[in-house]
């Protein structure tokens, strides 16, 4: 499967033959269908004891998962050259803390990205300081002079790229070859490109975090987040996984799994009617920036266009003036675009963007208004765009 181009593998991969045909002799079908479980029967002691260690393709408990789950995991490593496992987890903000704890104790330190995720930062300066793990956040446009960061006690460094307000990019590869040297754990949350786009463990990533619930389910009704792993890593994921209790919900991976085969040809239409929209909002005289790492402009313009594949729907503008009051009109005066948490479905939202930071902090000259472009059609959402700028 491996030497196939990834668009083939997000057809073929998870497809086992002994996940779609139960019965070989009366043929199968096309996709894994849901398989629930908790309780799973043995049919005596010794083959239940056999049943440990879990692993997959395996039946021991339901938390352990069933073929729905397999597949999806499979399907997920096989995206990341270089992976060894894929882990789910019922969000993705679990995804990020399951990945932390898997290689953090108390006394430990961890690099983290200045312009993370709000709940992966919350989840820092709470969680992980109430057990005894530091955090030390980092400018995302640092590069290779991360390498001036690392202490005795940094295990462990959090990259975000492109960031989820403002949209940096980062030198993941850069920032990877240093922890290597250092012998640090790297880890990046790989929700805006996808590994369609950026495979982050072939740049040189431990861990390569999904929040699933975006663009692999891609129909805004599915909570769940993913870690995939090196084959170093596996074990201490795995124990962590196990440990914490986690598991997903298999209906809500069977709709990732049906979102996943779709999903090279919705990033490509985000993509192209992304920069439609964001292209028309830098002519616009109410708009002071837009922050999309497809435009030269864009902080780190220049490692996606040296790393990335291409570009997903989610981007940010900045107003030209105003307050927070006046984006708030903007934003509830428009008719096409949805107010609410989330993004990577297949319709366009707007939320405005508070970015909290410590070292790097920015002011903005305007407040910042995030949209996702969905499927719908540009011209349309353009014209949406466009009388609510002109309410300003």
């Amino acid at each position: 499967m491996s030497e196939h181009r990834s668009e083939t593998r997000l057809v073929e991969a998870g497809r086992r033959r002994e996940w779609t045909h139960v019965d070989a002799a009366k043929g199968g079908i096309v996709s894994p269908g849901v398989w629930r479980a908790s309780t799973v029967l043995f049919d005596d002691v010794a083959t239940m004891h056999a049943s440990w260690p879990p692993e997959t393709g395996k039946f021991q408990y339901g938390r352990s998962g069933t073929p729905t789950h397999w597949a999806l995991s499979e399907a997920l490593t096989s995206l990341e050259p270089g992976a060894q496992t894929t882990r789910l987890f019922p969000s993705g903000a679990a995804a990020c803390a399951a990945a932390l704890l898997s290689v953090l104790a108390a006394g430990d330190e961890v690099l983290m990205v200045d312009s993370v995720y709000g709940p992966t930062r919350a989840f820092c300066d709470g969680m992980l300081r109430r057990l005894g793990v530091a955090t030390r956040y980092y400018d995302p446009l640092i590069g290779p002079g991360i390498a001036d960061l690392i202490g005795d006690k940094t295990k462990a460094i959090f990259l975000e790229s492109p960031c989820s307000l403002t949209f940096e990019v980062q030198d993941v590869p850069a920032i990877c070859a240093v922890a290597k040297a250092r012998g640090i754990v790297t880890m990046i949350d790989n929700t805006w490109a996808t590994p369609l786009l950026f495979p982050a463990i072939a740049a040189g990533c431990d861990m390569s975090i999904l929040a699933c619930t975006k663009y692999i389910g891609g129909h805004a009704d599915v909570m769940l987040g993913s870690v995939t792993a090196t084959a170093a890593l596996a074990k201490k994921l795995d124990l962590a996984t196990r440990a914490l209790g986690q598991t997903a919900g298999p209906d809500d991976c069977w709709l990732a799994l049906r979102g996943l085969r779709t999903l090279d040809v919705r990033l490509r239409r985000h993509e192209e009617n992304g920069l439609r929209v964001a292209r028309w909002l830098k002519d616009q005289p109410q708009v002071a920036r837009v922050l999309h790492p497809a435009l030269p402009d864009c902080p780190g313009h220049e490692y996606w266009s040296r790393d990335f594949k291409g570009a997903s729907g989610l981007f940010a503008f900045v107003l030209d003036g105003g307050d927070a009051a006046a984006a708030a009109r903007l934003i509830d005066s428009l008719e096409l675009f949805g107010i609410g948490y989330s993004w990577g479905g297949f319709e366009s939202l707007a939320v405005p963007a508070e970015p909290t930071r410590t070292a790097t902090h920015q002011d903005w000259e305007g407040p910042i208004v995030r949209l996702h472009i969905g499927l719908e059609h540009p011209e349309d959402l353009i014209a949406d765009l466009a009388a609510g700028l002109a309410r300003l």
